[in-house]
Formats: C-alpha cells, sequence, structure tokens
C-alpha cells in the first residue's frame, strides 16, 4: 500500500526536523507542497522529485498527493512547522475518502510548531494555559477572529499570534492589540520572533503597549503574555505557579 505522509518539517532548518520527519521524507518518492516549504524540504534532500504549487492551490497539491499515491508511489506532502496546526492534514484527510483506503494510506507526521520554536527563542512564555490564533482573515471571518481575541484576553490566556499581519491586513496587530487593551494592561509582557530556525532569525521583547506600534511580517510570530508573564533575565516567562 502506497502513502501520503503528511510531514511538519517545522520552521525549515535540519536542527527542528525530528526523526519521525526525517524518516517519512526518506521514504518518499516525491515531496509535494507549497514552493517555499518544498525548497526548504529539498535541501535535506536534493535528489528527490519534487511538485510545487503557490498559495491558495491548497486542495489541487492534496488532491495531487492522493492521485499520485493511488497509482503507487509514497508522497511527502510537507507543511512548515506541524502538518496539523494550520497546516494540510486536515485538508488532505477531508479529501481521502474519495480515494479507497486499500489504495491509499495518510499518515500524518508532526512538526515543531512556531509556537513552540518561538517560545523556546523567547523563553518559556507558555508556562501555563494559552491559546493560538491566526489573523488572516482568508477563511475565517474577522468579527469570528475578534471575538476570539476578546474571550482569550478576558480569560487571561497567553496568547500566540500567527499571520500577524500582510501587504493586504497592514493594521491587524495594531486592531488586535487594541482588542486586547481592553482587558490587558498596557505593560504586559509581549514579544515576537521572526525567521524562527531561519537566516536572519530576530526576536524582541516588549510591553502591549509598545506593540501595538510595531511593524512585523507574515515570517514572525507574536507571544502576548497573561498577568503573570514576566522578564526575567531577558527573557520572557510566564510562571507555571510552583513555589519558589
Amino acid at each position: 500500500m502506497s502513502k501520503v505522509f503528511v510531514v511538519g518539517i517545522g520552521p525549515g532548518g535540519p536542527d527542528f526536523l525530528t526523526a519521525q520527519a526525517r524518516t517519512a521524507l526518506e521514504r518518499a518518492d516525491v515531496l509535494c507542497g507549497y514552493t517555499v516549504y518544498v525548497e526548504l524540504a529539498q535541501e535535506l534532500f536534493p535528489d528527490k522529485e519534487t511538485y510545487a504549487t503557490p498559495m491558495r492551490r491548497e486542495l489541487e497539491r492534496c488532491r495531487w498527493a492522493l492521485e499520485t499515491a493511488s497509482q503507487g508511489r509514497n508522497v511527502a506532502l510537507v507543511c512548515s512547522g506541524d502538518a496539523g496546526v494550520y497546516g494540510m492534514a486536515s485538508p488532505l484527510l477531508e479529501l481521502a475518502p474519495e480515494f479507497p483506503e486499500v489504495e491509499v494510506e495518510v499518515e500524518v507526521v508532526p512538526g515543531v510548531t512556531a509556537a513552540l520554536s518561538g517560545a523556546a527563542r523567547l523563553g518559556a512564555p507558555l508556562g501555563h494555559d494559552f491559546c493560538v490564533i491566526s489573523l488572516s482573515d482568508l477563511l475565517t471571518p474577522w468579527e469570528v477572529i475578534e471575538k476570539r481575541l476578546t474571550c482569550a484576553a478576558e480569560g487571561d490566556f497567553v496568547i500566540c499570534l500567527y499571520n500577524p499581519t500582510s501587504k493586504k491586513r497592514v493594521d491587524y496587530l495594531r486592531r488586535t492589540c487594541d482588542i486586547l487593551l481592553r482587558a490587558k494592561s498596557p505593560e504586559t509582557v509581549c514579544g515576537w520572533v521572526r525567521n524562527i530556525g531561519r537566516e536572519g532569525e530576530r526576536s524582541r521583547l516588549l510591553t502591549l503597549a509598545q506593540l501595538r506600534e510595531e511593524q512585523v511580517d507574515m515570517f514572525t510570530t507574536v507571544f502576548i503574555g497573561s498577568s503573570t508573564t514576566q522578564t526575567i533575565g531577558g527573557r520572557m516567562v510566564t510562571p507555571r505557579g510552583y513555589e519558589t
């Protein structure tokens, strides 16, 4: 039986690639995915055949992966971070019933998502309850995103933001900070990491008030602390609650 491995490759560098992900990529006859992610995987496996598509062609590449596997080849559908966190595992599994199980098996291979790799760069901001919210309204209406932000702020969660801005959403981070400031202090500890695990990686700790004025991009992951989050020794730390 041929397989489609839906592989989370982490931020892209070899240091973040899990042993399970590396094995799946080795077993694959062809690497498939969004152009940037395929290029990252191909750096590790330069002799592999590839099939890449640009943004907004997600379902096309999922169907291609399943069709190719049904013809007897193993396919690795690669995603940055974790395949199940804003990745291709969900749409591929939605489409999989179109292909008989006797022909195609799907294996989801987890990876290191940006919330985890970015948090490690900043310190330990996710030491207690947290939530992850994408600010992209391509598939989720802004009204829904705003409600989730409001609830997360009122619940005093640490919040990790994916897709904080883009060329068409230049003010979304500022709008998000305005929503959070209704329930959070302007002095709330925050941080961001850009190009996690890649060339040109940068990070910064700042307050929520400062974050409102910050310029970030789609390669940046943003962390907003809870009321207990602190800066300790230049690191962003959310205490778990143990007595020290």
